[in-house]
């Protein structure tokens, strides 16, 4: 698939392609004759994980950290694996914050319910 299908597929626009694949992001993007790049379903599913750790708050370098483990071959998939596993656990751990942070909104809201505040 060329640019402008990948960047509709993904929600990507072409500037951040481009910028993903100058960081290390996307590598070995297949170009036509004509030298226009050519996403593959490997890229795409690639970028879907990538946007996944994204969406985990999982921070750029982390991103980066973990692309190049990737692209050195499957004796990192145990550092790999590690990298998981660490930004899992502070996911775990924010995510039990934000629901400590909803109950105590929740409770808020009750009160206003209840006309008891003010």
């Amino acid at each position: 698939m060329n640019m402008q299908q990948f960047s509709s597929v993904t929600g990507l626009s072409a500037h951040t392609l481009r910028y993903y694949e100058k960081i290390g992001l996307l590598r070995n993007i297949q170009r036509s004759k004509s030298g226009h790049r050519v996403y593959t379903e490997r890229d795409l599913a690639w970028v879907e994980f990538v946007l996944k750790l994204k969406e985990t708050g999982m921070p750029l370098e982390g991103i980066l950290r973990y692309a190049s483990l990737r692209a050195e071959g499957s004796h990192t998939v145990h550092a790999r694996q590690a990298l998981l596993e660490e930004h899992r656990e502070a996911l775990l751990l924010h995510i039990e914050r934000q629901k400590m942070l909803l109950t105590a909104l929740e409770q808020k809201i009750d009160l206003y319910r209840e006309n008891k505040v003010a």
